[in-house]
């Protein structure tokens, strides 16, 4: 009768119990880190290689707009070009310029127009005038007085009791003011006509009751470029981060 155990040895008596195999079971080896995935650069778009064209009409002041352009647009340049408020709407028209600032009244028709500010109507008259008595003068002040009206005028308002002058009107305002300092007439302007052209030799007092002289942006309604909407922006104080 087999006994259990080992296997049997001679004489009948168990050998010793053999231990399993134990199993040779390899090391694991540590888990490679998976590669971070790089992502790609954005793509930053470059801007418009411009220049953007800004008209401006005499006596506008856009210096403060055109620094803050430098300062959002350092690779755009801004190009500023004069115009003659009577060939204002022209610019438009032969696609001289992107934007513009210009005199109102103007055709509107396929321009977008933002008003900006109105400016006082001033007399310029000479600096020893007996008209620089007073702080601001009225119409009945400049009865008598002669009026230069230059074929460069911005207002187009008639000042009741003013007398014509005997000569040639003036091509420009310049050359108006020129004869107002050698002590011939007056001349009536908006002010910021009045410190464009200052003399030592003329002043200006505000005239009461004068219709004021609207500054408006202009820009084409079929031209809202990505320049021109940056500008747009700038005039209306959007940040640079701001949206439209």
């Amino acid at each position: 009768m087999a006994t259990r155990g080992g296997p049997q040895r001679k004489g009948g008596r168990p050998g010793p119990a053999k231990s399993p195999a134990k199993s040779a079971a390899k090391p694991k080896s540590p888990a490679k880190p998976r590669a971070k995935a790089v992502p790609e650069p954005a793509t930053v778009a470059a801007p418009p290689a411009g220049p953007f064209r800004l008209g401006a009409v005499p006596g506008a002041t856009p210096g403060k707009w055109i620094d803050t352009w430098k300062t959002r647009m350092p690779r755009t340049p801004l190009e500023l070009v004069p115009l003659l408020v009577a060939e204002q709407r022209g610019a438009f028209v032969r696609g001289e310029v992107d934007a513009a600032i210009v005199r109102l009244p103007i055709d509107r028709d396929g321009l977008h127009v933002i008003p900006l500010y109105e400016e006082t109507t001033v007399v310029v008259c000479a600096a020893d005038s007996h008209l620089t008595a007073a702080d601001e003068l009225t119409v009945e002040d400049l009865a008598g007085e002669v009026r230069i009206v230059p074929r460069d005028d911005v207002l187009g308002i008639d000042v009741p009791g003013t007398e014509p002058p005997r000569f040639a009107a003036p091509a420009t305002t310049g050359e108006a003011i020129e004869t107002v300092a050698a002590g011939v007439g007056i001349v009536v302007v908006p002010m910021s006509l009045a410190r464009l052209h200052h003399r030592k030799d003329v002043t200006f007092r505000p005239l009461a009751g004068a219709p004021a002289s609207a500054v408006a942006l202009a820009w084409p309604a079929d031209g809202t470029t990505e320049l021109v909407d940056a500008f747009v922006g700038i005039v209306r104080g959007r940040t640079a981060n701001s949206s439209r």
